[in-house]
């Protein structure tokens, strides 16, 4: 059996292997700060924007698609996530609550 372990932020690429990150990217202060400290680790970035049914939901894809823009990310992918209202329980998704 052979041994894995999972990369941390310190490994530096291989040269078949070039320094990429994932960032779920809201449009807020908490995931642009992760998605700018990647990119200044030297990571090309993909950037994941989710849509859940949130009544913020325009405001936060257009600060996402800007920061995108900013940070020359090398793809920005919108995926709606709807369903994950019927969790409920959040002034995100509840109209009869406030945000």
């Amino acid at each position: 059996m052979t041994e894995h372990t999972a990369p941390n932020a310190t490994d530096e690429p291989t040269a078949d292997r070039s320094k990429t990150a994932v960032v779920l990217l809201s449009g807020g202060m908490d995931s642009a700060t992760t998605a700018y400290e990647a990119k200044s680790r030297g990571y090309d970035l993909y950037l994941l924007h989710t849509s859940y049914g949130q009544r913020t939901e325009d405001r936060e894809y257009e600060c996402a698609r800007r920061l995108a823009d900013d940070l020359d990310a090398l793809d920005f992918l919108r995926v709606e996530t709807g369903h994950l209202a019927a969790i409920g329980a959040s002034s995100l998704t509840d109209e009869g609550m406030e945000v």
